[in-house]
């Protein structure tokens, strides 16, 4: 997956999120989504490279910087919560949606629960639904 296509599935998923929506607070070469006010995701390029940064859990995080020479600690932002994917050959468009997913669902958990558009322990995956 070349930098562009990571960028473009990464911000197709993310806008299809319920209440997410795309912001650049911080000028054109910025794309920041949220879900209510908050971010679960930023795209940008690092020197030059398209970049999408996601939120992760620490041991997920760790896990996947082991498995995928592509993700790395999150650029400019905690590098214990943040991953950044660059585009490369051990990232595909079902991982990239998965990790959005799961970016969106760990921000979206810190809500209140009157204040959640999802129920984030079962939305995004099948076995995460059957089970509640």
């Amino acid at each position: 997956m070349d930098g562009e296509s990571l960028q473009e599935v990464a911000q197709r998923h993310a806008e299809s999120l319920p209440s997410a929506w795309l912001a650049r607070p911080f000028g054109p070469d910025r794309e920041v989504l949220k879900v209510r006010g908050k971010v679960f995701m930023l795209m940008t390029s690092v020197p030059g490279k398209p970049v999408v940064i996601l939120k992760s859990e620490p041991g997920e995080a760790e896990a996947l910087r082991a498995t995928h020479t592509d993700i790395t600690r999150g650029y400019h932002m905690n590098k214990r919560h943040w991953t950044t994917l660059e585009a490369g050959g051990s990232i595909d468009e079902k991982l990239v949606e998965e990790l959005v997913t799961e970016s969106y669902r760990l921000v979206v958990g810190n809500f209140p629960r009157s204040d959640q558009p999802v129920d984030p322990e079962t939305y995004g995956t099948p076995a995460r639904a059957s089970r509640g």
